[in-house]
């Protein structure tokens, strides 16, 4: 086979498994391709958490699939889960040669579906295109090497750096175009956290709306998709039972270090799970108990969406990855809210951010930076 058609076929079958970005969670998004000679014949992805996996749905298929190479974008799983195991099927086909783009880093596979495949006399390669199929499933990768989520923190702020006017009053700092593009980071993510503040100032639903997350999607073809967890940082139970959030849709998840049995009765009641998380002796949530108790929810990838003392707090413990904010032409005043709590007295303690990509949407301006030091985070 030659390597430039090995790259063409697995970079059809990372792109098959980027349809899986709003559905698959708790599980990664995996492509895969069969090809007969040089011939694309079968093409398939893990499209929900509980179905077909990207193999079974390709070997659907075909009815005869012996002698054909499989291109998949991720080590075929090698035991029982909620499905049997891809590496089983694709020996049972009879398929000749497997090319795998990364290994799979859960511990349940972790080189055992490679090592099937091998000793049943499959050709197998391992390592093609492997950094874009990690970077597609970075919270899944997290997650299983290093037990807690991949991070991405949104903020919106004027030119002038504020965030929300004094009173907290924030509706709207950006125009629509970059509040539909918000709604392609909510529906991607598993989970999204905020803060009782914000709540309570905005009264917001935190879901993905419908109409914006189509309209955001430019390559939205009918692929399913999901409401992410809504998760509410609320040290002390001062969440509303009448707030929006409780008739959004989707779950809601009440995080507290409170134990006041009436209060949490209250929110139950409402349509919340409240679940106590360590805090520190001033009685705040520790920010990393709350990922790793997402982490053991099978939450691969967490946006953080809160006001200038959460996002901050979540800077300095170092769990932001990925840092989305969106800049509106216009000017808030010196009294308004600042982008992040973060006090710092000398230039040496300023935070270094790398920008990955900077673009105009619609009227405003979107920065994608990255924290100092999450790149030698990637592995886990």
């Amino acid at each position: 086979m030659m390597p430039s058609f090995d790259r063409q076929a697995m970079a059809r079958a990372l792109q098959l498994a980027g349809r899986g970005n709003f559905s698959t969670s708790p599980n990664p998004r995996v492509g895969c391709v069969l090809s007969r000679g040089e011939e694309l014949v079968a093409e398939g992805w893990h499209q929900w958490a509980g179905e077909g996996h990207a193999e079974v749905n390709a070997l659907a298929q075909l009815g005869d699939a012996s002698g054909c190479t499989a291109y998949v974008t991720l080590e075929p799983c090698s035991h029982h889960g909620r499905t049997p195991p891809c590496a089983q099927a694709l020996i049972d086909a009879r398929v000749s040669r497997v090319v795998v783009a990364m290994q799979d880093p859960n511990p349940l596979v972790a080189g055992r579906g490679l090592a099937l495949l091998r000793a049943a006399g499959i050709e197998v390669e391992c390592g093609l295109l492997a950094a874009q199929a990690q970077a597609l499933n970075k919270g899944f990768v997290r997650r299983m090497a290093g037990g807690l989520p991949w991070l991405t923190a949104k903020s919106a702020m004027s030119m002038d750096g504020r965030t929300a006017m004094a009173s907290g009053e924030s509706q709207w700092i950006t125009g629509a175009e970059a509040r539909a593009d918000v709604q392609r980071l909510r529906a991607q993510s598993c989970a999204l956290v905020s803060g009782v503040d914000t709540l309570i100032d905005d009264d917001a639903t935190f879901t993905v709306r419908p109409e914006s997350f189509r309209s955001a999607m430019h390559d939205y073809q009918g692929e399913r998709w999901r409401q992410p967890l809504r998760v509410i940082m609320d040290s002390q139970l001062r969440t509303p039972g009448d707030a929006q959030l409780f008739g959004g849709g989707g779950d809601v998840i009440i995080a507290t270090a409170s134990r006041d049995a009436a209060k949490t009765a209250a929110l139950q009641a409402a349509g919340a799970e409240v679940v106590v998380i360590a805090s520190d002796d001033r009685g705040r949530i520790d920010p990393r108990a709350l990922l790793s108790e997402l982490a053991q929810r099978g939450c691969n990838e967490v946006m953080l969406e809160a006001g200038a003392s959460l996002t901050g707090a979540f800077l300095q413990a170092g769990l932001v990855d990925d840092w989305f904010i969106y800049m509106a032409p216009c000017l808030l005043g010196s009294e308004a809210r600042p982008l992040a709590q973060w006090p710092m007295q000398q230039m040496a303690e300023q935070q270094a951010l790398t920008v990955v990509d900077c673009r105009a949407v619609g009227s405003d301006w979107r920065w994608h930076c990255r924290p100092a030091g999450v790149a030698t985070r990637e592995q886990g």
